[in-house]
């Protein structure tokens, strides 16, 4: 098993979902959920977990949970 640790950058109230891989080796994720209520972290670690093909138990936010930018540490196959 793999660890990463990720800088990701997201824009909640999107009109829709995407994740961009920006020049500094960080993601930009767009989100459709509001960033109340832990919506958008929720919406964010399924978007990660289907791209990194992993479970959602395997992806854990390290830091910046009520941020725009956020460290998720990522438990890849």
């Amino acid at each position: 098993m793999k660890n990463r640790r990720k800088k990701i950058k997201f824009k909640p109230n999107s009109k829709f979902q995407s994740i961009n891989k920006q020049a500094d080796g960080s993601l930009m994720v767009h989100l459709k959920s509001p960033p109340f209520e832990g919506k958008a972290n929720a919406e964010l670690i399924k978007l990660l977990s289907e791209k990194f093909k992993t479970p959602k138990t395997n992806i854990k936010i390290k830091s910046g949970i009520a941020s725009r930018q956020e460290i998720v540490e990522i438990i890849a196959n």
